[in-house]
């Protein structure tokens, strides 16, 4: 996924964006009506009672109707919601008395939490009957037509919650029975119902069930499963008198709305469409819909698009009782089997008007034209009969409203039997390239402003697919849609800046200035080859656009000329003069129509020249040297599309074309990510057969581990895993050890493991077909007996690079076991908390593999570079061959490791390791006094071996063949005394017995083969001549472990599997910050082997409980879910995950303050002994204290620009306490400082470098970046700055509360706004710890750093210590400090300054005053306007990175 930007459009551009439209702290803590009746009524105390009483004149007086009064509005319902309503009163005073109203509220507050992407069900789960009572109320009511269609439509969104929610075990308890089988007593006929189940013997065995389960029933039991099995029927009937009203309101439009988005979802996850599929296309609800007033009105587009959405997925082509997906072929046989029995009862019944059709070839029945002209000779009563010959439904309750006539019975049957598009035809007509059309298409300008409010025509990313085809559609739908949202984003930008004006004689000009754009003349077409065969468009459309770069700065400049092929530009045709500025009806004018945009066409970079043609191959090389010109010419590829399109309408677009735009690299990666879904769209790529269901989400979820796989290994080799016996024994708890046969007793490592299963004749696994999610799936085997054997490593030669590197890391049991999974086949999911080592198991699990499976393939994939290179640095540190290594990707050039492990630099490697080895022949052939050049090539190399070493070598085993040879005749003839003449001497020790001197003579001989084993890999290097070849050859044969980020293999997937590269194992770290499409790919990079993947594992290691992946869009992200992951709707399925419960990276005090989020995590020991987490932080009194920060010059936070926040209060806070640690003597490496917010960091970035950065003593810290860019790293000692002081914010998302707590190890100082984060819900655990300690900064004089107080522990919660505070003791000769406020600190840090300035000088010998003003300024003397230097920092201004992550989420 492209990396996300801040979007600087309009502040209007932001729902909600005024200052009204979300609760502020003043609402929560003020005077407001619903604060002062909080405090009245339930936030009285602390600690609640154990029983609440709800008031129902309070909730209908003081709640109900003030809400009704205004329509129920969402700052309201967040006010309430953040006043705790739903957790302190509505939900623990209810009852099944409580009254309608009380129910309401409920259904109100949940709906605004998952608006808010906020924890819902889990409030519900210690009362699962009351909330069983609460669900039943909640569907009688969306049934009573009392209530008003607004009210019904809020219940309404409830319920797509709840089915949105099928992994929580309370709402799928209640959602289940809704969508059974009993629905199809509902069906138009029992004569329908009975075919349907004879086809199935499963359906039939299903339906018997449920009729047994009603028949033993009482009469409360019947009275429920009657009104279950009726339910979506009644709502369905209810939902067409809407749709055919007389005067629909616009209440009734958003409940039409949101019933078919419940439709919609109901027929996208296959255990709700298994049933409900088959009643709605008997009620005939698309057609119902397509001819209803409500439908064509006009306005309603918005329902015709979603309408659009819920016929793709009603004839999605997969069964909907086995789930199987069905190919063009079955799809095809199952549409002409429907056309058959069409013609045999228009044969049977109507043959003499419908002799044609009946007698008509298939292809020319299927269109909806021709059908309808067949079908005209019918009479009103005919067509009547004829749909009712047919089976399907003819009439319906008089309450449906629907007029079943002559029109409605033809548009059944044309609904019924033509022939439609499969998903992956629709797939194929997507267009992967933008144009003025696609960017501002209605559909997709919807997702601008949405604010929840109403549904959007998108596909959702589900708990479950139906299939893996039906993934990838949606996957490149909704990433289609995000990459135009972005790239429309990029374009309106350009143009605000550019500033077009209309000029002399109708001429467009720019008195702006972007350096994402340059103005150009028309581009010149000069070529357009004829399309391939079988294809309609043009193969290729070649142009040619001239730039001009005389007038750009240098580093403008340099961005232009790194410009290379492929990359992708945007030709726009700009107008001032047809610029709109208003609009009747319909959406909004976008920023870019209001300038005078005229269309917009994408093109690929072919090559780019110089003024004088030649094309330039370096840029870099070009832009340094002295004879460049000022003018590119750039050949670009046209979109052949678009340009076939344009011609077809005898549109001149390119004549109108003034503007070449560019995006930043990193993320117009669009087109090559759009590609590669819409290649395995199209392709028939299954999963391996062990992951398929649980991909999908069906199945037992755990039935891809590898205790449920036949292929499990028996016997591993785990090498250096384990330390030693005790390492052994603790690390597998609840398993018997038992030594091997050959040994007794406890014995050293390398531990050779092997299972030995014994079966318990009373819990034998049965796989069963049917999925049962509540029960724990049984083990194969309750108790494993391992037996343990060792042996003795091989020596691999006399020098010390022979000796293989050893694993030194102390793994915990839960490390272990994670190991043990992913070295198996099957799937493995780690979920490893901050500081639990998961880049440590993930390199082991990599080690096992390399060294027990050496045919096997591993590919390594992580989310970003920095990740990437972390593990491939561990791995380069292991005991595997570097030649096995290889790093695809540019981030390979931040690798910090002696070698590059490029592929081709892998390259070089390979040829510069060849003239070593070579030397090392001829070094060899000379001392065993063969004359040659030998040492020519790794050709010649290859016959010395053979003509001279191997017989050498046998020579020598005939000897030793001898039972009665001893060591010294072993060592008189072995024939590479000279070659090993520089090896640590002696080579044989004089007293080595026979055993010992043969293991020394045979580690010689693995040396030297060695050397000829490099050779022969070099051998096709030496064949080969393109480089493009040799590093292909390299990653298809040679490289055994292969790293890359997701993105570049999402880019390069065509590339790699057309290469014919196969693998076996997959490893992917971060894997919860990765987008599941991206998750996806790399499963399916290889072509198939047999009709088969060859997937042996797969391990995703990744933490689901911090950062998701980034996503730009508002829309995408909350409605279509788009930041799910793998790994987290893996967790969410139940699949069972190895949980990492051990952290070494921080003290215990601050892990304490995530612990909460982690029942299971303890501290390693080391964190408790070692003396750097024993040792107090100089100078200060806490090691870690949330600092409360006023108004500073009577400003909070700001908003300089739309979501850019900035605290100017909290940035000078942070830089104080960053320069008073500075002047104690902590280095600027162990200190960085986090925000959370892009503004907060540029504003941070400014006042240091104002500061600090010019000034010796203090310099800069080792980063400054948000709290999202930070994920994965660590330091000594953080410095966090919240930002907010009118509402929390983004921070409610607890995955990033839990990042910005974890990233410090020894000290952690927090600035922000106590009022602000205290009374926040979900924040309550942390912030209940960190506001133990005082709000002010609490300082301890007279000490430097490193300081030598220690920490002590004492108990300030109960009596289990789980509340134990870490402080330190301040020894008498220290003083204690307490600073009030920033200007306090500013003060401080300012006469700390001037001693220190004073001491150097004393100590250079200089005299005289120099006065302290010039060194360091004062905090209250302010900082100029640097709430305003955005633009100019690093990257922050036009065509910078979006956002790195949600710091500049829109809290909306």
């Amino acid at each position: 996924m492209p990396p996300a930007k801040r979007v600087k459009s309009s502040a209007d551009s932001r729902p909600n964006a005024g200052p009204s439209g979300r609760p502020t702290i003043d609402d929560l803590e003020g005077e407001s009506e619903f604060a002062s009746l909080a405090r009245q009524h339930w936030l009285k105390t602390p600690k609640q009672a154990a029983k609440v009483k709800v008031k129902n004149d309070v909730l209908k007086r003081e709640i109900w109707d003030a809400l009704e009064k205004d329509n129920f509005p969402l700052k309201s319902l967040l006010v309430l919601e953040g006043l705790q309503t739903l957790e302190s009163y509505l939900w623990p005073g209810y009852s099944e008395d409580s009254s309608n109203h009380h129910v309401l509220l409920i259904i109100l507050i949940v709906n605004a939490k998952r608006r808010e992407r906020l924890g819902t069900w889990d409030i519900f789960a210690g009362r699962p009957s009351e909330f069983s009572d609460l669900f039943r109320r909640a569907l009688s009511m969306t049934l009573d037509v009392s209530l008003s269609c607004t009210i019904r439509t809020h219940v309404l969104l409830f319920i797509i919650h709840a089915f949105q929610s099928l992994d929580c075990a309370i709402v799928r308890k209640e959602c289940a029975p809704l969508v059974s089988i009993s629905i199809w007593h509902n069906l138009s006929t029992d004569g329908k119902r009975d075919a349907i189940l004879d086809s199935n013997p499963h359906l039939r065995k299903a339906w018997r069930a449920a009729a047994k389960r009603y028949d033993s029933g009482d009469d409360a039991t019947k009275a429920r499963l009657r009104f279950e099995r009726s339910w979506l029927y009644t709502l369905v009937l209810d939902f067409f008198g809407l749709l055919y009203s007389d005067a629909p309101k616009p209440e009734h439009v958003l409940y039409c709305e949101r019933f078919v988005e419940f439709l919609t979802d109901l027929q996208s996850q296959l255990p709700t469409r298994r049933y409900v599929n088959t009643l709605l296309q008997d009620l005939h609800v698309l057609p119902a819909l397509t001819l209803s007033p409500l439908f064509n009105d006009e306005p309603n587009g918005l329902l015709r698009e979603l309408y659009a959405l819920f016929s793709h997925y009603t004839h999605f082509t997969v069964d909907d009782h086995s789930g199987a997906q069905l190919n063009r072929d079955e799809a095809y046989d199952r549409h002409c089997a429907a056309l058959a029995k069409l013609q045999r009862t228009a044969l049977r019944h109507f043959k003499e008007k419908l002799t044609v059709l009946a007698i008509s070839n298939y292809g020319s029945i299927d269109k909806r034209n021709e059908l309808e002209g067949l079908l005209q000779s019918l009479t009103d009563e005919e067509l009547s009969q004829l749909t009712s010959h047919l089976g399907l439904r003819t009439e319906y309750p008089e309450s449906a409203k629907v007029p079943v006539d002559r029109r409605f019975f033809m548009e059944v049957l044309l609904s019924t039997f033509e022939r439609r598009k499969t998903f992956q035809d629709a797939a194929r007509d997507l267009s992967i390239l933008p144009t003025e059309e696609t960017l501002f298409d209605v559909g997709l300008r919807r997702t601008d402003h949405y604010d929840g409010s109403r549904p959007l025509a998108l596909p959702k990313f589900n708990l479950q697919y139906l299939s893996v085809g039906d993934f990838l559609w949606r996957a490149m739908v909704l990433y289609r849609c995000e990459a135009f949202y972005a790239i429309r984003q990029d374009i309106e930008d350009v143009l605000t800046r550019l500033k077009p004006e209309t000029k002399r004689a109708g001429l467009t000009t720019f008195s702006g200035f972007s350096r994402m754009a340059l103005p150009i003349a028309k581009p010149t077409i000069l070529e357009v080859v004829p399309p391939r065969v079988g294809d309609d468009k043009p193969s290729l459309v070649r142009a040619e656009v001239t730039i001009d770069l005389r007038k750009l700065s240098p580093h403008v400049r340099r961005e232009w000329e790194s410009l290379r092929p492929d990359d992708v530009l945007f030709l726009a045709a700009v107008d001032a003069s047809k610029s709109k500025q208003v609009t009747n009806g319909g959406p909004p004018l976008s920023q870019a129509e209001k300038l005078g945009l005229v269309s917009v066409r994408a093109a690929e970079i072919i090559q780019v020249l110089d003024d004088k043609g030649r094309a330039i191959r370096d840029a870099q090389a070009y832009f340094d040297g002295h004879s460049r010109s000022d003018s590119r010419k750039i050949q670009l590829r046209l979109d052949a599309r678009a340009f076939m399109a344009d011609t077809e309408g005898n549109r001149n677009i390119y004549d109108g074309v003034n503007l070449l735009i560019r995006r930043a690299g990193r993320e117009n990666n669009f087109k090559p990510v759009l590609e590669s879904i819409r290649d395995l769209t199209l392709s028939d790529v299954p999963l391996a057969s062990w992951l398929h269901e649980v991909f999908l989400g069906y199945g037992d979820p755990a039935g891809a581990t590898y205790k449920h796989l036949p292929n499990r290994v028996k016997k591993i080799n785990y090498r250096d895993t384990f330390l030693d016996w005790q390492h052994l024994i603790e690390s597998l708890p609840g398993k018997t050890i038992e030594p091997s046969d050959d040994v007794s007793g406890s014995f050293g490592p390398p531990y050779v493991l092997e299972t030995v299963e014994k079966q318990s004749e009373d819990a034998i696994y049965k796989p069963s077909k049917k999925r049962r999610r509540d029960a724990e799936p049984a083990l194969i085997a309750e108790i494993e007996t391992i037996h343990v054997s060792t042996y003795k490593p091989p020596n691999n030669g006399p020098y010390p690079v022979d000796a293989p590197k050893l694993n030194k890391v102390r793994f915990t049991p839960k490390q272990i076991e994670a190991i043990t999974s992913g070295t198996q086949p099957g799937l493995t999911v780690i979920v490893g908390p901050p500081g639990t080592g998961k880049t440590d198991v993930a390199t082991q699990i990599i080690n096992n593999i390399y060294h027990n499976f050496p045919e096997q393939k591993t590919l390594l994939i992580a989310h970003s570079n920095q990740a990437l290179n972390q593990l491939f640095a561990k791995i380069v540190a292991l005991d595997i061959d570097e030649r096995h290594l290889l790093r695809l990707g540019h981030g390979e050039e931040e690798l910090e490791t002696e070698g590059s492990f490029s592929k081709h630099g892998r390259v070089e490697s390979f040829l510069e390791n060849r003239q070593r080895f070579l030397f090392e022949v001829d070094r060899l052939a000379a001392s065993m006094g063969a004359p040659g050049a030998h040492g020519n090539s790794a050709e010649t190399a290859g016959y010395f071996n053979a003509v001279y070493v191997e017989p050498a070598w046998a020579k020598f085993t005939d000897v030793i063949k001898a039972e009665d040879v001893g060591p010294e005749e072993i060592v008189k003839a072995f024939p590479f005394h000279v070659y090993f003449a520089d090896a640590p001497q002696p080579l044989f020790p004089p007293e080595a017995d026979r055993e010992t001197v043969l293991e020394i003579a045979n580690g010689c001989y693995r040396h030297i083969s060695k050397i000829f084993s490099e050779l022969a890999d070099v051998l096709p290097f030496e064949i080969l001549r393109r480089d493009k070849d040799k590093a292909n050859y390299l990653l298809t044969s040679e490289a055994r472990i292969i790293a890359m980020t997701s993105t570049h293999a999402a880019m390069k997937r065509g590339e790699i599997a057309s290469l014919g590269f196969q693998y076996d194992n997959i490893v992917m770290e971060e894997a919860a910050q990765i987008t599941e499409i991206e998750n996806f790919i790399p499963l399916a990079m290889q072509k198939l082997k047999d009709g088969q993947s060859g997937l042996q594992s797969v391990v995703l290691c990744g933490d689901h409980y911090q950062n998701s992946p980034v996503i730009q869009g508002l829309a995408f992200r909350h409605y279509a879910n788009l930041e799910q992951s793998l790994f987290s709707r893996l967790v969410r399925l139940g699949v069972p995950t190895i949980n990492l419960d051990q952290q070494g990276r921080a003290r215990p005090s601050i892990s304490n303050l995530y612990r909460w989020r982690y029942p299971e995590l303890s501290d390693l020991p080391h964190t408790q002994t070692q003396k750097e987490f024993l040792t107090a932080n100089a100078g200060f009194k806490y090691d870690y204290q949330f600092i409360n920060v006023p108004d500073y010059k009577g400003k909070g936070e700001t908003e300089p620009s739309p979501h850019f926040i900035q605290n100017l209060g909290e940035a000078e806070y942070a830089v104080a306490i960053y320069q008073y640690m500075r002047l104690l003597g902590y280095p600027a490496a162990k200190i960085s400082i986090l925000a959370t917010y892009a503004g907060q960091r540029a504003l941070i970035r400014d006042v240091l470098a104002h500061r600090c950065a010019k000034n010796p003593i203090f310099g800069l810290p080792r980063v400054v970046t948000t709290v999202d860019k930070y994920q994965g790293e660590q330091n000594d000692y953080i410095i966090l700055s919240l930002t907010r002081t009118t509402r929390v914010g983004y921070l409610r998302d607890l995955r990033r509360l839990t990042v910005a707590l974890s990233r410090a190890r020894l000290g952690l100082y927090i600035l922000g706004r106590r009022d602000v984060f205290e009374r926040c819900y979900e924040l309550r655990d942390a912030f209940e710890l960190l506001l133990q300690r005082p709000d002010k900064l609490a300082l301890v004089t007279g000490e430097l750093w490193p300081s030598e107080r220690l920490l002590v522990t004492s108990p300030s919660g109960g009596d289990d210590g789980k509340d134990a505070d870490t402080t330190a003791v301040v020894p008498a000769q220290l003083g204690e400090a307490v600073m009030e406020g920033v200007e306090h600190l500013g003060q401080y840090v300012f006469e700390m300054t001037a001693t220190r300035v004073k001491q150097l000088r004393e100590e250079k010998g200089l005299g005289g005053e120099v006065p302290v003003e010039a060194v360091v300024e004062r905090v209250e003397e302010g900082y100029g306007d640097v709430e305003g230097g955005e633009e100019d920092g690093e990257g922050e201004g036009e065509g910078a990175v979006r956002g790195e992550g949600f710091e500049v989420e829109e809290d909306d």
